[in-house]
């Protein structure tokens, strides 16, 4: 329960977005990882991995499975977003499922109250305005830029890999915008509950399995529809 009540207060702020650059990605999926190290101060013992969502897209449209936080290699719930709304497949359901169908039936939820994988927000970074520039870093091979947001309650690092790659979902938007990259890690320091938590958008150009059944059985009704 203590996880849980953790994890619900970590500041995980997604967007929706549209944008303008030049190569839209079409097709693939972004795992949110997260590493949370509690007791940070007396070292990185204490540590839980938590794989709190796989996205996965076909143009605008998204397929969220959102894993059992315990064993992350089953599937919890099941999503089906677009726009700035969702709509809750579930998991026994989701075989066979027309989603435009799921849109004229079901009312849908907007995206800000869903309360499980990835959350999503149209808030700013607090206290950006007076966030400091530092070096580039490299990560995984991958070039980033880096800034870092300092205050009383918490110190913030975030990573910005620098591309002309435009995925239907960001984080942070106004800092991708800013940056002209796309948002993938974010390393946080809890001052007042001795908690590091470190947050990481991992894209990837196939489906998962259970994705890739909803999005190539529409693409069969679509195209029968079609004839």
């Amino acid at each position: 329960m203590k996880k849980l009540l953790l994890l619900s207060n970590l500041c995980f702020l997604f967007v929706i977005s549209s944008c303008n650059k030049e190569i839209k990605s079409e097709k693939g999926g972004i795992d949110v990882i997260s590493n949370v190290y509690f007791d940070a101060s007396m070292g990185l013992d204490k540590m839980k991995n938590f794989h709190l969502s796989k996205l996965n897209y076909s143009g605008d449209t998204l397929v969220e499975l959102v894993p059992n936080l315990t064993f992350p290699e089953i599937t919890k719930n099941i999503y089906y977003i677009k726009d700035s709304l969702c709509y809750e497949l579930g998991v026994e359901n989701s075989k066979g499922i027309v989603l435009s169908e799921i849109s004229k039936n079901q009312k849908p939820l907007l995206l800000e109250k869903k309360k499980e994988g990835a959350l999503f927000s149209k808030d700013l970074i607090p206290n950006y305005k007076n966030r400091r520039n530092l070096t580039d870093t490299v990560l995984f091979d991958k070039k980033y830029k880096r800034f870092e947001v300092n205050s009383p309650w918490s110190y913030t690092r975030f990573y910005i890999y620098e591309t002309d790659t435009i995925l239907p979902y960001s984080l942070y938007k106004h800092t991708e915008k800013d940056y002209r990259g796309r948002l993938e890690r974010l390393d946080s320091y809890n001052k007042k509950n001795d908690v590091f938590v470190t947050l990481q958008l991992m894209p990837r150009k196939k489906w998962d399995d259970e994705a890739k059944e909803i999005f190539e059985f529409n693409h069969f009704v679509k195209s029968r529809k079609s004839e």
